[in-house]
């Protein structure tokens, strides 16, 4: 066994293998792990089910004595809960999964879950990075026995992992934290069969009986099941490394890494509905055409959006947000007949998705389409929502005028005579004041008689949205504000 050796470099004091085993007794945890090389440094690569590996690590954000994190950055709950649903997701799929390899139909609450919770064709956790401190220098203090594995696995051991044995987690901390998240609900829907009651919970069950029905009981029971037997987690175990080594690790994983670029990311996932939405009606059914990128070049335009841009538009349509992210079956798909009519109506602006379209229609450039996107969304789903309103809405975009020579967009840029020359009188009741904020939507060209709105788009298209508003006679959304400011006064007066 003279080969067969746990070392991290020539530097150290490598201990053969035979000389680290020790037994552990019965209180103990047992792991099957694998000695691998990890550019010089020895490492363990184990898997484990997934509540084993909770049970068994920690996150290695404590503090020093001068108040400074060690070796993580402070933890991000709502990414945590968005990674939590993700797994719930995989769980189900599992759940299923073992029906059918079994030769069986999942039960009606298999499916029904699925669907409001949402499915994607693959789901999958990468390792989780960590370094088990007690090891020490090369695993020296590791109590281990080799097992006999194939040529091809390479050297196989069997450890004993005590109660003082963590697992610290150098990169994985919000994949853990969604881990405890997860295992929480099970174990919570377990013991009360009630949903949680708190808000934005791990699932959208949309009900206001938060009794569990028995048959999605059953689906959870099994659920919770797999957490501690089918799923397993692969985990990289780095050996008694100090903090300023837990450190560097940190940095080198989380930084050296190309970030995907965001269109492409998009046009990848197929888990997100209002993703699905985009790629079924509007995509696949050839109504809108994807642009690689950002057309500056209005002469060369095909008439396309960029990915990233027809995602921020449905995302102020169907979720008043201006990203996809947490984006739930149960939210968006009520809402996709109004996101449907919206682009119907779209479609029928004169110029729109046309080669040139920009230069023919400012309706082409997304800060409008985000602009009539949120006053649908207001309209439709909105604290202010009214279906006449909403009707009278859709109904009046193939009948505004888009055309780039419409006076009314460089509003900002007009003298008072030219306001009045134009019939725009009025139209600043339901502008935003002009002493907050930005109030320079975009530029005119003389020379080519384009209007070209501004890329801050969270600043220009409500402005946009409010002269659309003015222009057909829709509420204003600054008085409606006012009256709800003043009916919140009179009721906090009255208790």
């Amino acid at each position: 066994m003279e080969n067969n050796m746990i070392s991290t470099s020539s530097d150290l004091n490598p201990k053969p293998l035979n000389q680290l085993i020790q037994r552990g007794d019965t209180s103990d945890m047992q792991l099957k792990a694998f000695i691998c090389n990890n550019l010089g440094y020895s490492t363990l690569l184990a898997k484990m089910p997934m509540y084993d590996f909770y049970r068994m690590s920690d996150v290695a954000n404590e503090r020093s004595e001068n108040g400074e994190p060690v070796t993580q950055r402070k933890l991000d709950l709502k990414h945590a809960t968005e990674l939590a649903r993700y797994i719930l997701k995989g769980l189900i799929s599992t759940a299923i999964y073992e029906y059918t390899i079994k030769g069986k139909d999942p039960s009606e609450a298999h499916t029904r879950l699925q669907k409001m919770i949402g499915k994607q064709p693959y789901a999958a956790l990468q390792p989780i990075v960590t370094n088990l401190r007690t090891a020490g220098i090369n695993g020296k203090n590791l109590r281990a026995q080799q097992i006999e594995t194939s040529e091809r696995e390479g050297v196989g051991i069997r450890l004993w992992l005590g109660q003082r044995d963590i697992l610290w987690v150098v990169d994985g901390q919000h994949r853990r934290k969604a881990m405890q998240i997860v295992i929480d609900f099970l174990e919570e829907i377990r013991v009360e069969q009630k949903y949680p009651a708190k808000k934005n919970t791990l699932f959208p069950h949309n009900r206001d009986d938060r009794n569990v029905p028995t048959d999605e009981l059953t689906v959870w029971s099994e659920c919770y099941e797999i957490t501690r037997a089918v799923c397993s987690v692969s985990v990289e175990i780095h050996l008694g490394l100090e903090v300023l080594e837990e450190r560097q690790l940190f940095h080198d994983l989380n930084n050296l890494a190309k970030k995907v670029e965001t269109s492409l990311a998009l046009e990848f996932d197929s888990s997100n509905p209002v993703n699905a939405f985009i790629k079924e009606e509007l995509i696949e059914k050839n109504l809108i055409r994807i642009s690689p990128g950002d057309i500056t070049d209005w002469h060369k335009d095909d008439g396309g959006i960029t990915r990233k841009h027809i995602v921020s538009v449905n995302a102020h349509l169907l979720l008043n947000k201006s990203n996809i992210n947490g984006a739930t079956p149960g939210i968006v798909q009520e809402r996709l007949v109004i996101a449907k009519r919206f682009w119907e109506a779209v479609l029928q602006i004169p110029g729109f998705g046309e080669e040139s379209a920009k230069a023919k229609t400012v309706a082409a450039q997304p800060v409008v389409l985000k602009a009539l996107a949120k006053l649908t969304y207001d309209f439709a789903f909105g604290r202010f929502s009214n279906e006449q309103l909403l009707n009278k809405l859709l109904d009046s975009i193939t009948d505004l005028d888009f055309s780039h020579d419409n006076p009314m967009w460089r509003y900002y840029q007009l003298t008072p005579e030219e306001i009045d020359l134009h019939g725009l009188n009025g139209l600043d009741i339901y502008l935003p004041d002009n002493s907050t904020g930005n109030r320079d939507p975009g530029l005119y060209e003389e020379s080519t008689g384009w209007m070209r709105f501004g890329n801050r788009h969270n600043d220009i298209f409500p402005i946009l949205a409010d002269m659309i508003r003015w222009k057909i006679n829709l509420p204003n959304r600054h008085k409606e504000r006012e009256a709800e400011n003043l009916n919140n006064q009179i009721s906090q007066q009255t208790v």
